[in-house]
């Protein structure tokens, strides 16, 4: 299956998980996302912008950093991410991703539910 750049839904979404500014988020598979896959998405968070503190039950959360630098919470520890570093939040986990560098912050998100 090939998905073309322009078929897929992108919006824009403001203080997400009560995080800050406004953040776009492209929807890779759109609505062909397969078993046990909830998402997988482009996020592109500003400089200054955020997504809040939130837990993620019965699923993993993986972020795949492209581009820019910031600083997540992983499970109450704070830690810097750039480009080619990743981000696992297990089953239970809870974590924070916030834009702290000067240029865009892009990352792609897939979640996997148990």
């Amino acid at each position: 299956m090939v998905i073309q750049r322009n078929e897929m839904q992108v919006e824009q979404r403001e203080r997400m998980r009560d995080g800050e500014g406004t953040l776009t988020l492209t929807h890779l598979t759109g609505d062909n996302t397969q078993k046990n896959v909830r998402l997988v998405g482009e996020f592109i968070l500003p400089p200054g912008s955020s997504i809040g503190k939130h837990q993620h039950n019965d699923e993993t959360e993986y972020f795949i950093f492209l581009e820019g630098t910031g600083t997540v919470d992983d499970n109450g520890i704070e830690r810097p991410v750039k480009k080619g570093d990743m981000m696992i939040t297990g089953d239970g986990g809870a974590h924070s991703v916030k834009n702290t560098g000067s240029e865009p912050l892009v990352f792609n998100a897939v979640i996997v539910t148990h």
